[in-house]
Order: structure tokens, then sequence, then C-alpha cells
């Protein structure tokens, strides 16, 4: 009975000390490859229709490969530097801006004291000299960090062919290592399916379109540094909540304080039908999914954010989600949660 007892103690312990060395091994690549696996299940259905075509899953995990790597290059390559340009304008014009004098026609009772305004020219001033620099910055370092973008971007692409390949064995695979019956299983992957897929397809994806759609309105109307705009309209357009306002109404009131009217008015209308595209959009891209509570998707979001990065804005919401989702299995209840429901068509 001893001799069976440390057999099991020393297999655990060989294997949570693998699990911790692989663990670091792969933490600098991590990132990458769950990168890689999103992509793969966004890309899945194409996937699965190309497939119908040719009857070969390398043929097609190639095609939608290439397809992907030109995607992500060709735009990097030509709109980076364009990007980085923009950002180090917006940067030195943000030196200059007088933000006392709107704020005063604006708030004259609040600003009549000189040193208060002056004061509070001064605070405003240093926020929005940080945010700008942080921008530029941040772009910058695009190309400083080039190499190493490369070797994370080849981690990504292979991540991306195997996984849209192999997906199918790979999940057959982890129910294998589960410790739920059949039952539980049905219901731990349904669920995840439908979260994952309510985060992805109903946040990001609906975000971009609406960040995209904003940004063709600062494009048409001519609006300075139209594309970093763009990019700030996609970032905001995910975040729930917050949208894509945050942006494109703050440059409606630089166009309003310059006298273009007309510009305002056109950039009004394309915001307006950006915030109500996601009424349209959302029943044909998920039509049936379970929904997470959009506070806790905002949470998860910026607490993604600080801990991953950029990809925290996808892991983040994820992250809470599953564990949502086990605490329903436990919770086993017909009755709908609080934070996950069946949203439907």
């Amino acid at each position: 009975m001893e001799e069976v007892y440390f057999k099991k103690v020393t297999t655990l312990i060989i294997l949570a000390t693998l699990i911790v060395l692989t663990f670091f091994l792969l933490k600098p690549i991590l990132l990458s490859i769950i990168v890689g696996i999103i992509l793969a299940y966004i890309f899945t259905p194409i996937y699965n229709r190309l497939y119908k075509t040719t009857k070969s899953k390398n043929i097609s995990a190639i095609l939608i490969c290439i397809f992907l790597i030109l995607l992500i290059v060709i735009p990097f390559w030509f709109l980076t530097p364009i990007i980085i340009e923009q950002s180090i304008k917006i940067y030195f014009a943000s030196q200059q801006l007088d933000f006392i004098t709107p704020l005063k026609k604006i708030f004259p009772s609040l600003l009549s004291s000189q040193e208060f305004s002056s004061e509070m020219g001064n605070i405003i001033h240093s926020f929005i000299t940080k945010i700008t620099s942080s921008l530029m910055n941040a772009f910058s370092k695009l190309l400083i960090n080039f190499p190493t973008l490369f070797l994370q971007f080849l981690v990504v692409s292979f991540t991306f062919f195997f996984v849209l390949r192999d997906g199918k064995e790979m999940v057959e695979y982890v129910k294998s290592l589960l410790p739920f019956s059949k039952d539980v299983q049905k219901k731990l992957f349904e669920y995840t399916k439908g979260i994952t897929s309510s985060v992805i397809y109903g946040q990001i994806i609906i975000g971009m379109i609406q960040g995209i759609l904003t940004g063709i309105g600062f494009f048409i109307f001519g609006v300075p540094n139209a594309l970093l705009l763009l990019l700030l309209a996609v970032l905001a357009g995910v975040m729930p909540i917050i949208g894509t306002t945050i942006v494109w109404l703050p440059v409606v009131i630089y166009l309003l304080m310059g006298g273009n009217t007309i510009p305002a008015f056109g950039v009004t209308i394309f915001g307006l039908l950006s915030n109500t595209v996601d009424n349209f959009i959302r029943p044909v891209i998920v039509s049936k999914a379970t929904k997470m509570h959009s506070a806790l998707v905002l949470i998860g979001m910026i607490s993604g954010l600080f801990f991953f990065g950029v990809v925290g804005l996808i892991l983040g919401p994820l992250i809470l989600a599953y564990l949502l989702v086990i605490l329903e299995l436990y919770r086993n209840k017909k009755t709908p949660g609080f934070f996950l429901q069946e949203e439907t068509k």
C-alpha cells in the first residue's frame, strides 16, 4: 500500500515539475501561441468551407495561412511608417494647443479666476501630452522591436496552421484529459464555444467594424491624421460601454472650433452610424451564443490590457468567462445566471 502511494506521489511530483518547466520554457512565446489559437478559431468557418472544396486539410490550411500572412504583413509594412509619422505630428501639435480659451468660452464662471484657469490648463496639457507621448513611443517600438516581433509572428503562423488543420483532434485530446463525465464535458464545451463566439465575434469583430466605419468618415471628410484616429476608434470600438464616441466626438468638437461645420456634421453621421451598426450586424454574426455581462467584459478587457498588453483585450474577458462557465456548471441551475445569459435572434 505504501509503495503504491509512494509511486503516485512521485508521479505527481514529476508531472508538476515538468508542467512548471514547460510553462517557463513556453513563457516567452505563450501569448503568440494563444494568439494563433484565437485566430484559428476565428478562421475555422472559412477553413471548413474551403475544405469542402479542396478535400485537403493541408491545402485549405496553407491557403488561409497565406491569406492571413498577407493580411497582416502588407498593412504593417506600408502603414507603420505613416502611423508613426502621424503619432509624432499629434504629439508636437498637442504641445502647442491652447486648452484654456475654448474652456473659458464653455465654462466662463468656472474659469473666471486666472490662477485656477492657468492651473487647470497645465493639468490638461500634462494629461494630453502623456497620452500622445505614450502613443508615439508605442508605435515607434514597432520598428525597434521588429526582430522579436518577426519571431513571434512565426510562432503565431505555425500555431495558426496546425490548430486550423488539426483543431478537431486537439479538442478530442483535451476532452480525454478532463476529469468530467461526458454530460458535463458536453455542457462545458457548449458554454465555452458560446462565450468565446460572443466575446470574439460579438464584441471584438463588431467593435472593429464600428471603428473602421468611424475611420472611413475621418478619411472622407479630410480629418488630419485620419489613419491614427481610425486605429484609436477600432481600439475604442472593441471596448464595451465606451465605444467609438470617445474618439469621434472630440474630433467633431475640434472641427467645429475650427469652423469646419460640414466635415463635423459628416463625421457625426458616420459616428452615429457606427454606434447603431451593432444592432444590425450582431444577429448576423452571433445568431445564438452565451452573452457575458458588459461590465465584466469591460473589466476583463482593461485588466487584460494591463496584464497581457493588446492581446489582453481578448484574453481578459475570455479568462473571466471561462471561470464563470465553471461556476455555472457547478451551480447547475436551469435559470440563467446573472453574468452569463443566453443570447438569441
